[in-house]
């Protein structure tokens, strides 16, 4: 049963180590949790919060890493949009305010596209400094 306007959001908190394997399995995590609700695999709000889940998720990993130190998956879910926030401990580290600056060439950058698709796929995203010693990065799918 999926949230109506007047019931409370479903929530899905988890933590993962920073690791090329932690981001794989918070994007299959955050696609079970959401079949688990109600939506299905192949629904286009599914595709795109995964899509950005293992985007942020990998960036989490990779930029956002502090050895010994996991990143957070919280997935939520409304009649109105799903909400992935992926958290790290590298507050030192925030993207760029806007993913409107060029792309990096493509005849030498292997890496920079991320966020692109995060912009592309999200109907809304951020970024916000949660404390001294971590960061949340944030992004919404409206439904």
């Amino acid at each position: 049963m999926l949230p109506s306007p007047t019931t409370t959001p479903f929530v899905f908190r988890v933590q993962l180590s920073s690791t090329r394997r932690g981001a794989r399995l918070a994007r299959l995590l955050v696609e079970q949790q959401l079949e688990d609700w109600g939506l299905p695999r192949t629904s286009p709000v599914t595709r795109a919060v995964v899509a950005v889940t293992a985007e942020l998720a990998a960036n989490a990993a990779s930029h956002g890493r502090t050895p010994g130190r996991d990143f957070e998956v919280r997935l939520s879910l409304t009649a109105a949009h799903a909400r992935v926030e992926v958290s790290d401990t590298r507050p030192d580290r925030l993207p760029p305010p806007s993913p409107d600056a060029p792309l990096p060439s493509p005849d030498t950058a292997t890496t920079g596209r991320g966020l692109f698709l995060v912009n592309a796929f999200a109907t809304r995203w951020g970024c916000e400094r949660r404390t001294q010693l971590v960061k949340t990065v944030w992004a919404e799918v409206d439904r």
